[in-house]
């Protein structure tokens, strides 16, 4: 039916633009049309936990049970608004958080979203938002991703937190945010949001150039730094000659950790 097939386009689409509010109601034309439009159910479910409608999001998902008993996705967002429908839990989801639509735009080489590993316990996972700003802390030789009241969520891949320790160290900044967020994935997107002068040639990130001109990325991505010199992809010989550098010019140990890290780690 057209009318649904530009609806659900529609709906989409104030979805990835993080619009929720209107993506409900697009979704409730949907299933005005069609009662039994799983996918409609699925999205409308969906944007009601962006907006922390707990209830009503609990009814949704039940309803996609009805029409399909063993959605996996209603049934993992079910066991995920238990938790949050305690009363405890229910206090500390109740958080607006600000979304730009631009927040998820991807640049090539200075931004990557990654599923983390090692995820935390359910009742933090099940109170994240997509949106929702995180911590990057450097802990034991990787990189952890923590809410903001310091909660443990997940850690980056070791490859990835090898890449971020050494250009962290050498003077780069990156911020992260929540783009998925499940009781067993979680994805955050990175951004670098300064890059430090021992590394101003390089993306932090591997660059998919598919589709893309070279030339049209090196004209966006110089730094202050660097205008003069076209940024290069970070290699991993790149990264071990970076090392090496930085520990032959201090004492300290190759990794940083902070003050507070390592009386955590002694407490532990």
């Amino acid at each position: 039916m057209e009318e649904i097939s530009n609806l659900e386009k529609q709906a989409v689409e104030e979805a990835l633009n993080l619009n929720w509010k209107q993506a409900i109601k697009l979704n409730l034309k949907i299933i005005k049309i069609d009662k039994k439009n799983l996918d409609a159910y699925l999205r409308l479910a969906f944007a009601c936990l962006q907006l922390n409608k707990i209830e009503e999001a609990q009814r949704y998902y039940k309803k996609v049970l009805k029409i399909q008993p063993n959605n996996n996705t209603a049934l993992e967002n079910l066991n995920r608004i238990k938790i949050l429908m305690t009363k405890k839990q229910k206090k500390i989801t109740e958080k607006p958080i600000n979304l730009d639509p631009n927040l998820f735009l991807d640049i090539p080489g200075r931004t990557k979203s990654i599923a983390l590993v090692d995820l935390g316990q359910k009742n933090t996972l099940a109170q994240l938002s997509v949106g929702e700003k995180v911590k990057l802390k450097i802990r034991r030789r990787r990189v952890e991703i923590r809410t903001q009241q310091n909660d443990y969520i997940g850690h980056l891949p070791d490859d990835l937190s090898k890449r971020l320790l050494i250009l962290i160290k050498s003077g780069s900044e990156f911020s992260g945010y929540i783009k998925e967020a499940a009781l067993n994935r979680v994805v955050v997107f990175l951004k670098e949001e300064k890059r430090g002068k021992k590394v101003a040639k390089y993306f932090p990130f591997p660059i998919n150039l598919t589709g893309i001109k070279a030339e049209e990325i090196l004209s966006t991505e110089k730094t202050d730094d660097s205008k003069d010199e076209e940024s290069l992809e970070l290699t991993d010989a790149d990264l071990e000659q970076l090392a090496e550098m930085l520990a032959s010019e201090e004492k300290e140990e190759y990794l940083p950790f902070s003050k507070e890290t390592q009386e955590e780690e002694v407490e532990e």
